[in-house]
Parts: structure tokens; C-alpha cells; sequence
């Protein structure tokens, strides 16, 4: 009857640029979509240059070796006899569109451009190509003769079309369209299409998978039909990591998830589906077949294929599934972890050094790269040539088999505690105790030789000594000199990082971890130039709370005792001197707000889009059982000079995983001033309006400024 299709989407970990590995990707995929029964193969968003080019997309080159590759997939017989369909960047008329090039049997059946563009947050999909404005409008597109030479074609269809096989009907729609309000899947399945795809480059956050797989399901549970979501996944060149979660589903319910993280380059994902089932179930829709009727109708593109087989009634098909979402710290155990591996592997180096110092952000980075080096003996144990291969080269031992990850981690990961007269026992003892239990290669060594001798500089210039507040100094001598510290660390851990494995006897260099958490940089509760500073930064986009229970999800499922005692402890920086040998200073009284507060302020400030007045009238209500209008006015007040003093400190901010929305990066995703006027006098004179009406009413007698 030809009612059963097999169609393929995938998730790949492609590399901006890396046309030669993206083409071996791209062709991986489509073996494996064809060894599978599969008549369609979906790939992710711009797959053949990679989605993260960002202002390469302007050069001519990047068009050239596109349609190069291309070529290369048109003229082999691996891609006879499946439709395949592809992601490119194409210039049409001297204008640039991000689009999706489909092709069978050496024709190209449609280019088809992106119709809504991405253009928040870390998107500026709007900088490099421009939306498809023409709704069902199809120009001619005149093919380079690079092209020409192997289709035969002079001209192909381009604009909104959907393909009419003989046996169905397929739309597609390319990532951002889906989350649009009005998305094409709308008017598409009104029109008869029974297939939807959907080409993405959406990248992780915390907490969002579910919402793509809701939109997806959604997609079809109102209007019916079938909806493949193919996905980039890895990190491509850049902050974001690409979360794959390929998918297809089918009126409303998933039939196949992909995963969301793994150290696979190439997934793919097959299923059978029934049309049949398609068309029964909008058959009793009644109020979509009325919309129908008057439904303005899509061109078609003829294909003379069938998705499925004539003699197909003993076919079996696919069935519902549950889908299953990571909890928040299996998340951020995976996603930073395979982030840090490909950056390690692409970039060539030989491993990590972290500055361990025994705190729970440091000590959260250092569980991360032990999960990496978990997910790498696993990926090498389901079989995984690639990783191995990694692995061998990473380690320059071309017989390594890595089993365990302890002892992987001791040949890529090498922590280092730096003490100061500051520092207590206990923190050097929690490192210490750590590093055991991850196998990293740890490393002792104190700075205070260093920081005497630059503060001996300083005193043999100026004459004058500086002191801390607790000898008696004041409190920019005191900054000054913790600050000393801070950026010594930094300078020893570059050090390190190019010399250990030297001194070692061992080939190749270290990139060095940072290890400040996304409400730090929002506070600016760090050196410039300190640890902070450094390569790559995995926890950079996780809060404090986040990072927390993650500590606590490593001591129950990675058996890491060492992480208790961290827990306990409060966070302290331990750059101002002890008193009689315990720590005195502590993060959350040198901030004056505590890490939980710093999360709301930072969601209000990002994703609420609250300035101080909003924030202000907001928190009110939020903590009216704790504050009163007054405090509240006080503590937003505080945030708001803080954060704007420190905000320059955000330009030099290390590359940070970008896992969360409210994420302070200065480089795209949270574009503001780093000058700013932290008077906020007028923002604050109307906080200062509102107080007082407030307590007014309350009966309270009036302070004249709120501070």
C-alpha cells in the first residue's frame, strides 16, 4: 500500500570551518541512514560549514567551500537513492540566506531559505543573513557550475515549497521557526503536509530540553502529522555547547529521542512510521479540517521517490516512547564535561590545570573533568574508535587503552594548591584529599616568596608599605594587597601549564581551567586578572546553588568523600590574614548579599528585564515576609553599585559554558555599559519616592534617603 516511511535525522558534532570533518560527518550519517531502511535524512542547521562561522559567514570563501562540499555529496554514490537534506549558507541575488539545500539522485529538488532568523541572546543570525520574506513564492536560483556540472541543472527551485513525493508530502521548517508564534508547520499541515523537519543549531541550557521537546510534540497534537528534529551538538568553536536531542514524534508523542549528551560525533536516529495514522487521526479534527478548506496552498515540488514500499502491510512501525530529561546536575556532570573534550581534543593540548583551593567552585570544575574522563572510558568501552583515537594522541601513547578514570585523570589533569599565609590547613587538606580521590596529578607550592617580592617593589619605589586592615592598614592597602595574591595565582598557573609536563618529561602543554561562578561575575566578586582569568572557564554559567547540588549528586554517585567537607565549609577567597589560625573572611559578608540572593537579582536584572525600579517593586512582593520595603530598597541599591562598578570586569571575562539565561557575558549574550554612573541617582530617587509612600501607608515615619 505504501503507507509505512522510514525516515533519518541526526545529531552532529560539527566544527565551524572544518568543511573536510564536516563532510566525513555528513557522510557518516547517511551510511548509517541508509543501512538503516531510511528513504530521508535530515542533518542539523548549516551543518556543512558548521552554524558557529559567525563574520566568516561574510567571506566569499566560506560560500565557495560550501558549495565545494556540496559536490563532493552530489557525485557520490552514497547519497543515491535517499533524500538528503542539507545546511548551507547560499547567496541568491547578492543576498545572503541561511538555508536548506535538498537534494535526490544527483538533483537538487529546493533550496529552501530560513524564513525567521535567531537573533537573541547568543543568536545574531540577523548580522549575517537575511529572513525569506516571500511567503510561498518560489524564484529560479541559478546554480554555480561547480554544481551544474554534476546535476545537469541550470536552475533549481528556491523559496517556501514542500516537496510531494509519491507517497506523501514534506515541509520544512529550520530551527528558530519552530519556536516562532506563527511557525510554517501551522499553515504547512493545513495544506496537506504530512512531514515536518526541522534543522537545528540549538544549544544547551539548564532546565531547556524540556521545552523543545514540548514544542516539538505540541507541533503535531493539535494538527497531526510527523516531526523530525535533527541537531548540531558538541562545541562547534565557541562558548555554547550544542545539546543533540535529536528527535521524531508523531501526533503529539515522541516515537525516538537521540541523546543529549555523548562523546559520539555522529548519531542517527531511524524510525518507521505509519502515514495512515497521520491521516486518521486529523481526520477527526474537525475544526483543523475547516481551516483547511481555506488554507492559501504551499507550491509543490514533484518528486518522482516514494518514502515507502509497496508491499509494506508486515512492516512494523514505531511506538510511543517516554522521554527521559536529565535532572539539573546530570546536566551540568555532562554537558560542561563533554565541552571540555572537545575543546581538549581540538585544540590540541595535552590536559588541564586547575588551581584546586579546596572551595566548592574549584572543587566542582575538578569533578566535571573527572566526569569527562568518565565519559571517555565509557565511550571507549560501547566501542568508540574516535575517542580512542583522542585519547591515544592526548596522552602520545598510541597502546593506551583508557579503563579507568582515575588514572586517565592523572595523564590530562594536573591540580595545583597555591598557599599563602592566608591560607588555613583545612582548605590544603581538602584539595589534597580531592585530588586523591580523582586520581589528578596534584602539586603543592606556596606564593609568598612572590607576592613579598612584588610588594617589596612597590615599597623600594614608593617608600611606603602597604598593610592589611586587620595590621592596621586601610582598606584600599587591604585590597590592594589581596589582589597581589589573587593575580600571582594567575601568573603561576600559566606558568605551570606550560612547563609541568616539560618538567615531567612528558610532550605538549596544559590549557588552564578557571573556576568563577556566573553570580561572582554578575557581583564582579573577583580579580581582574586573578584565577578567574584563564583558558576555559566550565562552570562560568552555573549558579552557586546549582553548583552545590551538583557537589552533592558527585558525593552519591562518583563516591567522592572529599566533597563533604567542602560543602560544610563557607565559601571563602582566604586572601586576608587568619586569625589564630581559622579563616576569617568569607564571600558572602566581603559581597554583603548571599549567593541566593545574587541568583534572583540576576534573573530579574537578565531575564525579567528589571533595571532598579522594577527590580525594586518586584522584590517587594516577592520578600514581604522577610524584608521590609526599606531593606528591600537597600539590598537592590547595593546590587546595583556593585554591579555596575565591577561590570568592566565582564569584558575581560574567561569563555565561559553558557549553561544559564541570566549569564553576565559580556562577549554576546549580555550586551551593556562597563562605564556606568553607579550613583543611579534617578533610578534610585525613585526607589527612595516609593519607600516613603510605602511607609507612609504603614504608618511609619519618613527617613529621608534609603541607603
Amino acid at each position: 500500500m505504501g503507507r509505512a516511511v522510514t525516515v533519518a535525522t541526526c545529531a552532529l558534532n560539527q566544527w565551524a570551518l572544518d568543511f573536510e570533518g564536516n563532510l566525513e560527518r555528513i557522510f557518516r550519517s547517511i551510511d548509517i541512514a541508509k543501512s538503516k531502511g531510511a528513504r530521508y535524512r535530515l542533518g542539523p542547521e548549516l551543518e556543512i560549514c558548521g552554524y558557529g562561522c559567525s563574520d566568516h559567514y561574510y567571506e566569499s570563501d566560506t560560500l565557495l567551500h560550501s558549495f565545494q562540499v556540496l559536490e563532493k555529496l552530489l557525485e557520490s554514490p552514497a547519497t543515491q537513492d535517499i533524500i538528503c537534506d542539507v545546511g548551507m549558507p547560499v547567496l541568491h541575488r547578492n543576498v545572503r540566506y541561511n538555508c536548506r539545500v535538498i537534494f535526490l539522485n544527483k538533483k537538487i529538488l529546493l533550496i529552501r531559505p530560513k524564513i525567521s532568523l535567531a537573533n537573541g541572546g547568543n543568536y545574531r543570525e540577523l548580522r549575517w543573513f537575511t529572513p525569506w520574506s516571500k511567503a510561498r513564492h518560489v524564484e529560479e536560483y541559478f546554480l554555480p557550475r561547480i554544481i551544474q556540472e554534476v546535476t545537469g541543472q541550470e536552475t533549481v527551485p528556491f523559496g517556501d515549497a514542500v516537496l510531494a513525493t509519491k507517497d506523501t508530502c514534506l515541509g520544512a521548517e529550520i530551527c528558530e521557526e519552530l519556536w516562532a508564534p506563527n511557525s510554517p508547520h501551522i499553515e504547512m499541515g493545513l495544506d496537506g503536509v504530512e512531514i515536518f523537519t526541522n534543522s537545528s543549531g540549538s544549544h544547551h541550557v539548564l532546565r531547556k530540553a524540556h521545552a523543545r521537546v514540548d514544542l516539538v510534540n505540541s507541533a503535531t497534537a493539535k494538527n497531526g502529522g510527523i516531526y523530525i528534529l535533527a541537531n548540531q551538538k558538541g562545541c562547534d568553536g565557541d562558548r555554547l555547547y550544542y545539546d543533540g536531542c535529536a528527535m521524531i514524534s508523531m501526533n503529539g508523542e515522541t516515537v525516538a529521542q537521540g541523546s543529549q549528551f555523548s562523546l559520539d560525533d555522529v548519531e542517527v536516529l531511524v524510525a518507521t512510521l505509519d502515514l495512515e495514522d497521520v491521516r486518521s487521526y486529523r481526520a477527526e479534527i474537525s475544526s483543523r479540517n475547516l481551516a483547511a478548506s481555506k488554507v492559501n496552498p504551499y507550491p509543490r515540488v514533484k518528486v518522482n521517490f516514494a518514502l515507502s514500499c509497496p508491499d509494506d502491510v508486515a512492516v512494523p512501525v514505531c511506538m510511543p516512547i517516554q522521554w527521559r530529561h536529565h535532572s539539573p546536575e546530570e546536566e551540568i556532570s555532562l554537558g560542561p564535561a563533554c565541552w571540555l573534550w572537545d575543546y581538549l581534543r581540538r585544540s590540541k593540548q595535552a590536559g588541564f590545570l586547575l588551581p584546586l583551593s579546596g572551595g566548592i567552585d574549584s572543587s566542582a570544575t575538578a569533578c566535571i573533568v573527572y566526569s569527562m574522563c568518565h565519559q571517555v572510558c565509557l565511550a571507549v568501552k560501547n566501542g568508540n574508535a574516535d575517542v580512542l583515537a583522542d585519547a591515544r594522541r592526548i596522552v602520545n601513547d598510541q597502546t593506551y587503552l583508557p579503563e579507568d578514570p582515575r588514572e586517565l585523570c592523572k595523564r590530562v589533569f594536573t591540580t595545583c594548591y597555591m598557599a599563602s599565609e592566608n591560607s588555613s590547613q583545612d582548605t590544603c587538606n581538602r584539595a589534597k584529599l580531592l585530588a586523591e580521590q580523582i586520581g589528578s596529578y596534584h602539586i603543592n607550592l606556596n606564593i609568598d616568596a612572590a607576592v613579598k617580592a612584588v610588594v617589596g617593589i612597590f615599597s623600594v619605589v614608593t617608600g611606603r608599605t602597604p598593610r592589611f586592615s586587620a595590621h592596621g592598614g586601610s582598606s584600599r592597602e587591604s585590597l590592594a594587597l589581596q589582589n597581589v595574591q589573587a593575580r600571582i595565582r594567575m601568573v603561576l598557573a600559566y606558568l605551570f601549564a606550560q612547563l609541568t609536563l616539560w618538567a615531567r618529561g612528558v610532550p605538549g602543554g596544559l590549557l588552564v581551567l578557571g573556576s568563577a561562578n556566573v553570580d561572582e561575575s554578575l557581583r564582579g566578586y573577583l580579580t581582574k586578572y586573578d584565577c578567574s582569568s584563564a583558558d576555559i572557564n566550565p562552570i562560568g554559567g552555573i549558579s552557586k546553588t546549582d553548583l552545590k547540588n551538583f557537589i552533592q549528586y558527585c558525593i552519591e554517585n562518583f563516591q567522592l568523600t572529599a566533597l563533604r567537607s567542602i560543602m560544610s565549609a563557607p565559601p571563602t577567597a582566604e586572601l586576608e590574614p587568619l586569625v589564630d589560625g581559622q579563616v576569617a573572611q568569607t564571600d558572602e559578608a566581603d559581597m554583603g548579599m548571599t549567593y541566593a540572593e545574587l541568583s534572583v537579582y540576576g534573573k530579574l536584572r537578565k531575564i525579567a528585564k528589571a533595571g532598579p525600579y522594577s527590580m525594586f517593586c518586584k522584590l517587594i512582593t516577592m520578600w514581604k515576609e522577610i524584608c521590609t520595603p526599606r531593606e528591600v530598597a537597600s539590598k537592590v541599591k547595593h546590587f546595583f553599585r556593585m554591579y555596575s562598578v565591577n561590570r568592566h570586569k565582564m569584558t575581560t571575562l574567561t569563555p565561559s559554558y553558557h549553561a544559564e539565561n541570566y549569564s553576565p557575558d559580556d562577549n554576546r549574550f549580555d550586551l551593556r555599559p562597563f562605564l556606568y554612573n553607579t550613583s543611579w541617582s534617578w533610578q534610585f530617587r525613585c526607589i527612595d519616592k516609593q519607600v516613603s509612600e510605602l511607609e507612609k501607608k504603614e504608618g511609619i515615619s519618613v527617613v529621608e534617603d534609603v541607603d
